[in-house]
């Protein structure tokens, strides 16, 4: 049972708060930068009143996943940090029972059956559901701990994640401070939304953020990083006594890329909740060029035998943009004689600057592909088989597809065919045709090789 005497209770209730400087309520500056992985770096600047006798500084509402041995604070120059604490003390019973043993409390005290009265008592000890106090008569008495009434939190109980630096200082301080530091739980992405015409295209993109941190960002810098950072499980917590002093300009959304990453921030503040997701526009392309793709891959001819028919991939082409991305979903919708149509979605790796990039929609209803073995002719050491391909397009287009052939190009291997090709990656070989609409191209091919 925790206890204490009776000879001791009024030097509880006189005994002195640790001493603790001001901090101002609101920001001077708040930014906020997510990296791929689920982790951000958090900076935030605030007004700081430091008297000569001030032991403590808390820093009330950081993030509950901080990682602590992150944390970058600068203090102006004449302050001491001797140590750092993470303390988050959630309220329970037990809690505020044992914070407010030797003081002041009111209990409800049961007079008659039904009638309760309130008394202001001396909190002696508690123990499960069991609480002794003392009354201003010295009575010594038990009372149930749900009886218990409490007029306020304790200064010692410290119900926000918060950071507590113990410190010194011979003189006083009205100056700004700022903070550093990495949280967990938070991420981003970015999704695109193409609006496909004939030949050209319209893209948007916006970047979402999940919060699920354990701290709320209210009107803060948000910029979020597009690349790989390098991790390590533990670094070690940097203290300065210096003033940091960060400005910030944006009019529209800018882009900066610096050592192999790409910074993007966002030109406006933004208030992010915790565990909620926020969507943010930030780019809007107009007028882009596109084309359209068509391509299959076919069987290996070392081992194909009988008949296959094969769909068509089809792609959206976009030439390079001026602009690199982060990767992200791309959804691409058309306009149809009637409504808006999903063509498909498609995984875009992230874009550098002038870099094409291929959408894939689907399969193509209109255009199939049949491959046909007409001869083999294969011994031990090699293979020798004679294919058809057959194209048919039954669409109302012209269409070029790309024809992709798996097989190694070797000294000692040979491709015989009219149709003329081309080798790619080292093991595809590749026929490009331009089929009429309504229409159907056959060619045949002779491949021998290694088994």
């Amino acid at each position: 049972m925790k206890t204490v005497s009776l000879s001791l209770i009024s030097s509880f209730l006189l005994a002195t708060t640790t001493f603790g400087a001001t901090l101002s309520k609101d920001l001077l500056e708040s930014s906020l930068v997510v990296y791929h992985g689920a982790v951000a770096l958090v900076h935030e600047k605030r007004h700081l009143h430091v008297n000569s006798e001030d032991q403590q500084i808390v820093y009330e509402g950081v993030a509950n996943t901080i990682e602590t041995d992150s944390v970058n604070v600068l203090l102006p120059s004449g302050i001491t940090l001797n140590s750092q604490q993470f303390r988050y003390d959630k309220l329970t019973r037990s809690k505020l029972l044992e914070a407010h043993i030797g003081k002041e409390v009111q209990a409800k005290i049961l007079q008659h059956p039904d009638t309760y009265e309130t008394l202001k008592v001396t909190l002696l000890s508690h123990e499960g559901d069991t609480c002794m106090v003392t009354t201003p008569q010295r009575k010594i008495m038990s009372v149930p701990s749900a009886q218990i009434l409490f007029s306020s939190i304790p200064d010692e109980l410290i119900t926000k994640p918060s950071l507590v630096w113990n410190i010194r200082t011979d003189q006083t301080h009205d100056a700004t401070m700022s903070l550093d530091y990495l949280i967990g739980n938070i991420s981003w992405k970015s999704d695109y939304i193409l609006n496909l015409g004939n030949n050209d295209a319209n893209l948007s993109g916006w970047i979402t953020i999940d919060n699920r941190s354990g701290k709320a960002f209210k009107q803060t810098r948000l910029h979020v990083l597009a690349g790989n950072i390098n991790r390590i499980t533990q670094t070690q917590p940097r203290y300065k006594a210096a003033m940091l002093n960060r400005t910030t300009a944006e009019t529209a959304v800018t882009h900066v890329a610096h050592e192999g990453y790409h910074f993007y921030s966002i030109p406006f503040t933004v208030t992010l909740a915790n565990n909620e997701k926020t969507q943010i526009k930030f780019m809007d392309l107009q007028n882009l060029h596109v084309s359209r793709r068509y391509d299959v891959t076919l069987s290996n001819p070392s081992y194909f035998h009988g008949e296959q028919e094969h769909s068509v991939n089809q792609y959206v082409h976009i030439d390079g943009l001026n602009v690199p991305l982060p990767k992200g979903v791309v959804r691409t919708y058309a306009a149809s004689s009637r409504q808006h149509i999903l063509l498909g979605e498609s995984s875009m790796p992230p874009l550098a600057k002038q870099q094409p990039v291929d959408l894939r929609l689907g399969d193509n209803f209109d255009v199939k592909v049949k491959e046909t073995t007409l001869q083999r002719d294969d011994d031990k050491r090699y293979f020798q088989a004679t294919l058809r391909y057959s194209i048919t397009n039954s669409s109302d287009h012209n269409k070029t597809i790309e024809l992709l052939v798996p097989f190694q190009n070797q000294k000692k291997n040979s491709i015989d065919t009219t149709m003329p090709y081309s080798i790619k990656q080292g093991n595809l070989v590749s026929f490009t045709l331009n089929v009429a609409a309504n229409n159907t191209q056959k060619f045949d091919v002779s491949f021998r090789g290694k088994r």
